[in-house]
C-alpha cells in the first residue's frame, strides 16, 4: 500500500540515514522541509521533498496536511509502564511533607510497588499496561524501553518480563525490555543485600537469558540501593549473558555510578540530577548517551539535570519519562518537551532531537526510527494546525497531536 501525504506545512526532523544521534551544538538544529511530502509504502519511509518536486505517482491514499505538520514519533527510551495499581497515597504523604526517602523507609516506593505486582496475575499486569502503552501512542510516542524492577522476587521479575514480551508481540511499536531486578532490596533481603545480589546473578539472569527476555540489564546504583561494586558485578554479570548495559545513576548523589557504567560500555545513563565535573568528563571520552528525565524533577521537586552544562560539553543528550506509580505516574512525552525547554533552558531543537533522534540512539533503534529517513519505520504522527514546531512545547498543556501512524498504519 502507499500512502501519499501533500502540502505539509513543515517535515519535520529529515535526516540522512548515516546520522545517528546529534551532540553539543548540533543539538539546535532541526533540519525540516518547507511545504513538503511524505511518500509511504507499506510500513516505510519511501520518499519526500518539497511539493514543488513532486512528480506524478501512483498511490492507494492521499491525506492533505494543509497548515499541519509531520515529525517523527516521540522514542521513550526510559519508562517503567507494567506496574501494578498506583501510588497515590506517597503523592499525598509528599504533600504533607515526607521525603521519597521516609516514604521509602516506612514501607513505600518500590517495594509498594514489588508487593502489588507480587500480587497480581500475569493477565491483570498486562492489560493495566496495555492500557498505559495505548495512552502513550496516542500522545505520539512510537518507540519505547520497557524495565522490570518491581518483581523483585525470580518469578515476579520474569512475569514482568514476559507481560513485556507480549506487549511487543501484540503492539505495532519497537519495544524494548530491559531487566532491573537491581532496582531496591527486598523487605525480606533487607539484612542481606549479598544474598540477594546473588539471587539476581545465579537465578535470575540465566533464566531470563533462556527465556531471551531482556535486552538491556540495569542497575540503581545509588546511596541506599546498589553501590559502584555491587553495579560493577551486575554489569559484568548481565554482560556475560549479552545484555547491553543502562543504568540508573546520579538521581540524588554522584558515587562514581557513571564511571562504572562507562567501564561496561553502557549504552545510557539516566537520571543526572546530581552531576560533577568528573562525571562529564568521563562522558567525554565514552560512547554513552546521558538520558534526563524532567517530569521525574518537576514530580518530586529535585533538582533537574543540568541540559545546558551536557550540551554546551558537547555531548548528547536524549529525554525520556520515567513514567513509574512513584515518581513520575506520566508517559506523556509532550510535556517532558515542554518541561526541558522552561526549566532546563533547552531550545525547542534541541528538545526534539533529544525526543526523536537521540532517544532512538538510547534504545539501540538508530536504525528504525527517530527522524524522517528513508527506509525507516514510518512512525510519524501528524500535528493539529500549528504555527510552528515550537508551539508543541509553549502550549504545554495541550495536545497538539492530530492522528499517529506506526508502521504505516495509523493507530490514532
Amino acid at each position: 500500500m502507499t500512502q501519499l501525504f501533500i502540502n505539509i506545512k513543515e517535515l519535520v526532523q529529515v535526516r540522512e540515514a548515516s546520522i545517528k544521534k546529534v551532540s553539543g551544538k548540533e543539538m539546535n538544529i532541526l533540519p525540516t522541509i518547507k511545504n513538503a511530502f511524505l511518500i509511504i509504502k507499506d510500513d516505510i519511509i519511501f520518499d519526500y521533498g518539497k511539493m514543488s518536486d513532486l512528480t506524478e505517482c501512483s498511490f492507494d491514499k492521499k491525506v492533505d496536511c494543509s497548515d499541519k505538520m509531520i515529525l517523527p514519533t516521540w522514542c521513550d527510551s526510559h519508562t517503567h509502564i507494567v506496574y501494578a495499581g498506583n501510588r497515590e497515597q506517597e503523592f499525598v504523604d509528599r504533600i504533607k511533607g515526607l521525603s521519597y526517602e521516609e516514604i521509602a523507609n516506612n514501607g513505600g516506593g518500590i517495594l509498594n510497588s514489588a508487593k502489588k505486582l507480587q500480587e497480581s496475575s500475569e493477565e491483570e499486569l498486562y492489560q493495566q499496561s496495555a492500557k498505559r502503552l495505548e495512552e502513550v501512542i496516542v500522545l505520539g510516542t512510537g518507540a519505547i524501553e520497557i524495565k522490570s524492577g518491581y518483581g523483585l522476587t525470580v518469578d515476579a521479575e520474569l512475569k514482568m518480563l514476559r507481560v513485556i514480551k507480549k506487549l511487543k508481540e501484540n503492539y505495532n511499536i519497537p519495544i524494548k525490555a530491559t531487566f532491573l531486578g537491581a532496582h531496591a532490596i527486598p523487605a525480606e533481603f533487607k539484612n542481606n543485600k549479598e544474598g540477594y545480589i546473588h539471587l539476581i546473578i545465579d537465578e535470575m539472569l540465566p533464566k531470563i537469558a533462556a527465556e531471551n527476555l531482556a535486552d538491556f540489564v540495569d542497575v540503581f546504583c545509588e546511596i541506599g540501593y546498589f553501590s559502584v561494586d555491587d553495579t560493577d558485578r551486575i554489569l559484568s554479570a548481565g554482560k556475560k549473558y549479552g545484555l547491553i548495559a543502562k543504568t540508573h545513576v546520579n538521581q540524588f548523589n554522584s558515587i562514581e555510578g557513571i564511571k562504572v557504567s562507562v567501564k561496561y560500555n553502557a549504552l545510557s545513563v539516566d537520571h543526572l540530577e546530581v552531576l560533577s565535573d568528573n562525571d562529564l568528563e568521563i562522558l567525554k571520552n565514552a560512547n554513552t548517551i546521558p538520558v534526563a528525565l524532567p517530569s521525574c524533577s518537576y514530580f518530586l521537586s529535585i533538582p533537574y539535570t543540568p541540559a545546558r552544562k551536557i550540551i554546551d560539553a558537547n555531548l548528547p543528550l536524549a529525554l525520556a519519562t520515567d513514567y513509574n506509580p512513584g515518581s513520575t505516574p506520566s508517559g506523556n512525552m509532550n510535556f517532558v518537551i515542554a518541561t526541558a525547554c522552561i526549566k532546563m533552558k533547552m531550545t525547542p531543537e534541541e528538545a526534539i532531537n533529544a525526543a526523536t533522534i537521540n532517544g532512538a540512539f538510547a534504545m539501540n533503534l538508530s536504525n528504525e526510527v527517530g527522524s524522517i529517513t528513508k527506509g525507516k519505520k514510518a512512525n510519524f504522527f501528524i500535528t493539529k494546525k500549528i504555527p510552528s514546531y515550537s508551539f508543541i512545547p509553549y502550549s504545554f498543556g495541550n495536545n497538539q497531536i492530530e492522528s499517529v501512524y506506526l508502521k504505516g498504519q495509523k493507530a490514532s
